[in-house]
């Protein structure tokens, strides 16, 4: 009887209003809540019978219409760890869980979230604010990332170790002077570099270019103090008349080539080699010869290091996880990969911001950001909800109205199946 079926149509639009009134309860409640994701309702009708002659009712249900790929705010935060996520993707993030020495185990399972609020918790690991770890994949100390694992980003805090001085870089002009009839007249400048030591210990080192008297106008002598392992040394450096160098120490130079003079010393810790470039030969740079009447420095560098201590951590936009030492040095341990979907609106949503992947979401993708269709990171900036309020609201009316108006078909259908039984007196 279609009486009967009009009541039951309307308790399941009451039933489907009052999960549409669940989805914007849960949007609300959201709305301020990092990298959330709004349930909107999709309402679908179930047909009993419907042809040409009748139509009987049938009913309605409520399913929730999952907005995953639409992008909330991006907005600027204080915590310089924080991240975003510009277009498609999600961040890989893991679950920890207690084991039995008191230390912190992750379960094997993945997971994904848009909440990048992440800070550094007290064991140096990047956690976000529903206690998700960041992972990320691991960079070795020559700079290759491994891009087949990924693993909880965790930043040591341990001493930058020293390096030792191996490389000076010099360029420099020698003024071109006429050389002098005797050795007391001869023009002689100096310049100092420092270099470490394998403890990381500074030690000066004097490079010292003398004028060769009664020589080629274009013939100089380098020596270095305090001496190399071996005892001390004067090197000849002949230049050509075109204030390049053409040999050094007495051996001609292949044009092109690097010049270069390889020493040893000793700081009481066993030989340390040295490689002093000076240029190229027959090039006008490193080591060279113009006019002037004094001599002129233009870059005099080394490439030790002292130690260092860690004095904070920095996050590139390509996703590169940089632990900064107090000796200017820095060092990349781990890249922020981006993780896509075919589908992610099919992703199985978890606690805290979190998605894991299913048949229907196809399988996790993973990317270095702006590649691949995945969107770009963007550092010291949180997704925000993307739940409009106004817009929550004005369902909230509609859901009110239609749910109102289930139950006066409601009480109609009963009033007229009491005028029905009523007929009979």
């Amino acid at each position: 009887m279609s009486l009967f079926g009009a009541m039951t149509t309307a308790i399941s639009g009451l039933n489907a209003q009052s999960r549409s009134l669940g989805h914007i309860s849960d949007n609300l409640a959201n709305s301020q809540t990092v990298g959330f994701k709004r349930v909107d309702t999709n309402f679908v009708d179930l047909v009993t019978q419907s042809n040409a002659t009748l139509h009987a009712p049938g009913s309605v249900m409520a399913r929730p219409d999952y907005t995953n790929t639409i992008q909330g705010t991006i907005e600027q935060s204080e915590n310089a760890l924080a991240l975003a996520i510009g277009g498609q993707g999600f961040f890989s993030v893991a679950m920890a869980r207690s084991a039995q020495d008191g230390s912190v185990a992750f379960d094997e399972r993945q997971f994904y979230t848009r909440a990048g609020d992440f800070r550094m918790d007290s064991e140096g690991y990047l956690v976000n604010g529903s206690n998700y770890y960041l992972q990320g994949w691991p960079v070795d100390t020559s700079g290759v990332v491994d891009r087949t694992t990924v693993g909880p980003i965790r930043v040591s805090q341990s001493v930058f170790n020293p390096i030792a001085t191996s490389s000076i870089d010099i360029a420099a002009n020698l003024p071109a002077l006429d050389p002098p009839a005797v050795p007391a007249d001869a023009k002689s400048f100096s310049t100092q570099v420092q270099v470490y030591d394998q403890l990381g210990t500074l030690h000066p080192l004097t490079l010292t270019f003398s004028q060769t008297p009664a020589g080629t106008p274009r013939s100089w002598q380098m020596s270095i103090s305090p001496s190399p392992a071996g005892g001390a040394v004067d090197i000849p450096i002949v230049f050509g008349t075109d204030g390049t160098i053409q040999s050094l120490n007495g051996t001609a130079g292949t044009p092109n080539s690097p010049v270069t003079f390889n020493f040893d010393m000793d700081f009481g810790l066993g030989n340390q080699p040295i490689s002093l470039n000076m240029g190229a030969f027959g090039q006008a740079r490193g080591i060279t010869q113009h006019a002037g009447t004094d001599f002129s420095l233009r870059n005099l560098e080394q490439n030790g290091v002292p130690p260092g201590a860690y004095s904070g951590l920095a996050i590139r936009e390509n996703g590169d996880i940089a632990v900064n030492y107090d000796n200017g040095q820095s060092r990349v341990i781990a890249r922020v990969p981006i993780v896509s979907f075919s589908d992610p609106d099919k992703l199985q949503r978890l606690d805290g911001q979190a998605f894991m992947r299913t048949i229907e979401s196809g399988e996790a993708r993973i990317s270095d950001a702006s590649t691949n269709g995945v969107g770009k990171l963007v550092v010291g900036a949180t997704e925000a909800s993307n739940v409009d309020i106004g817009s929550e609201f004005t369902k909230l009316i509609v859901a009110q109205r239609a749910y109102t108006a289930n139950t006066r078909v409601v009480t109609t259908a009963d009033e007229m199946l009491q005028d029905t039984i009523n007929m009979k007196r």
